[in-house]
């Protein structure tokens, strides 16, 4: 697994979000600007969040966005998969994207595959937006 910029924003913006959780909106000139994030690139993917049930917005001036639910319900591995795919290094050894890979040749490779995908997974499905704020 490795992070896309994609999701490394993402999490900033949710980690910020969640810190902000029950206290109102957020504008997202707020994110961008606390992160250096490109603010027409974070409408991007604030907007895949909102799509995706993360997030709710208001336009105007009064809006922004705030979690749809609370953080510690929000685990990392979700939002992951949801804009950079399998957690897994190779797709084969993948819960949710599986598809044939040449290592499947090698049953010893495969379980070191699958070994390195089951504790990347079982550490993101514990750690919620509660704890990174």
């Amino acid at each position: 697994m490795r992070l896309s910029v994609k999701s490394e924003y993402a999490l900033l913006a949710l980690g910020f979000l969640s810190s902000n959780y029950g206290k109102g909106l957020v504008k997202i000139e707020d994110i961008a600007n606390k992160f250096d994030i490109p603010q027409k690139y974070l409408e991007q993917i604030l907007l895949t969040l909102r799509k995706s049930g993360y997030l709710q917005s208001k336009r105007g001036a009064s809006g922004g966005y705030s979690l749809s639910r609370p953080p510690e319900n929000i685990v990392l591995a979700d939002i992951i998969r949801l804009l950079d795919g399998p957690l897994a290094p190779i797709n084969s050894v993948s819960k949710y994207f599986y598809a044939n890979t040449p290592i499947e040749k090698n049953q010893k490779l495969m379980a070191v595959f699958l070994d390195i995908r089951n504790y990347t997974a079982m550490t993101l499905e514990k750690i919620t937006l509660l704890d990174i704020t």
